[in-house]
């Protein structure tokens, strides 16, 4: 089940011209399954109406709190109490000094005051009102007493103006939401995870490179999928057009020699290593300095030679649990069980290479130190991801140490 189904989301809409965006986030919850209840102040009703808002949720906006549904007069705090996150997007100056200042004079101070749960405020105002004394000092307040504010976004704003100010992205608060209930109620909150996404690019001379076909797409969904169930997620991978995930550490790398010390620099004090990357096996001896040209040349002759074993070198990591990939063309699973003994690994994920690399879906079956075997059906990444971390998680308990304490 996905992080978000079933939560209880509280989102708050403030009065801004940014107001209208965040229809959008509370159509995503919604499609995901959270329960949305959207808090409107008066001045937000200014901007966006009611009733988009309630069939993107399915739900009725709540802006009165002496006319409250089923709770009756209670109702007021019963909604911060209940909520497992409560998000205030766009949450403009007077609103978080309200915050601040510890007023619950209308519906939303007053369930950010009556819950436990995480508050994520989500600023957009004018470049001034951000960028002033009064605003940066409640930021501060909010953020010691363990409010998360995000960084608005830098760019034009919507009067004729530029600078820091503008609501972020709807997938950068959408990841943050992920990221806070995760690390509140995930199965792998407190684990450090090391996710390796992509093919490497060995260079040949300033233009040219030895690579594979890889996207990228598997790692980056693992990495997610991992940051949903509340790990601290480090992500080593080449760039690629994708858009890393939201509340994850990227590492950018270029070839298998830069990925291989990152990958042991990140590992020295990670729980779990994810080791999706199509490293490429083999490099040039010497990369030209200069483009090589044709110039008549009926052949072009390269000497190649063998780059580290990445798993290899941790394979006497028993601290470790490894998670290896095998994209084979022929005897799928006798070649992953052999590479899964040889590198000491507690899983490996098998697939069919050539149907595999640069799709957007994947058929693989999933291959336990334990010798049990778990075929998945053909389906998109994300889906595949989400049931490799499911299996994974199910067994880390027999493998790892004692759970961590909670964070919150």
């Amino acid at each position: 089940m996905g992080i978000l189904q079933q939560k209880h989301i509280v989102l708050g809409v403030c009065g801004s011209i940014a107001a209208y965006k965040v229809a959008e986030l509370a159509r995503n919850l919604a499609l995901e399954g959270a329960l949305v209840d959207v808090v409107m102040t008066e001045a937000a009703q200014r901007f966006v109406g009611a009733a988009t808002f309630q069939a993107l949720t399915g739900r009725p906006v709540l802006n009165d709190m002496w006319d409250l549904p089923e709770d009756g007069v209670v109702g007021h705090v019963s909604l911060g109490t209940a909520a497992d996150i409560i998000v205030v997007a766009p949450a403009t100056a007077h609103t978080l000094a309200r915050f601040a200042a510890g007023f619950c004079d209308d519906l939303l101070t007053t369930a950010v005051l009556a819950t436990r749960a995480p508050v994520l405020c989500v600023p957009a105002m004018n470049v001034q009102m951000y960028a002033a004394a009064a605003t940066q000092e409640n930021i501060a307040t909010l953020r010691r007493r363990g409010f998360v504010v995000l960084e608005p976004a830098e760019g034009r704003m919507a009067e004729p103006m530029v600078g820091k100010g503008r609501l972020p992205e709807i997938a950068t608060i959408e990841g943050e939401i992920r990221v806070l209930l995760g690390r509140r109620n995930g199965p792998l909150r407190g684990r450090r995870v090391v996710v390796t996404a992509g093919g490497t690019h060995e260079p040949i001379d300033p233009v040219r490179f030895v690579g594979n076909r890889s996207s990228g797409r598997m790692g980056y969904a693992l990495a997610a999928a991992a940051r949903d169930r509340g790990a601290e997620v480090t992500l080593i991978a080449r760039p690629t057009l994708l858009v890393p995930p939201a509340g994850v550490t990227m590492v950018p790398v270029e070839t298998a020699l830069q990925m291989h010390e990152a990958v042991l620099q990140a590992c020295e004090q990670a729980d779990i290593l994810i080791m999706n990357a199509a490293v490429a096996d083999f490099r040039p001896v010497e990369a030209a300095t200069q483009k090589i040209k044709k110039d008549g040349k009926e052949e072009l002759m390269l000497r190649l030679v063998s780059n580290p074993d990445i798993l290899g070198d941790l394979s006497q990591r028993r601290d470790l649990y490894k998670v290896g990939f095998a994209a084979e063309t022929e005897d799928l699973l006798a070649n992953a069980q052999s590479k899964l003994s040889r590198k000491g690994l507690d899983m490996i994920v098998v697939n069919e290479a050539v149907a595999t690399i640069g799709q957007d879906d994947i058929q693989a079956t999933i291959v336990e130190a334990s010798g049990s075997v778990l075929p998945l059906p053909r389906q998109p990444k994300q889906q595949a991801a989400e049931s490799l971390l499911d299996a994974m998680v199910h067994h880390l308990n027999e493998t790892l140490d004692a759970e961590p304490e909670t964070s919150q």
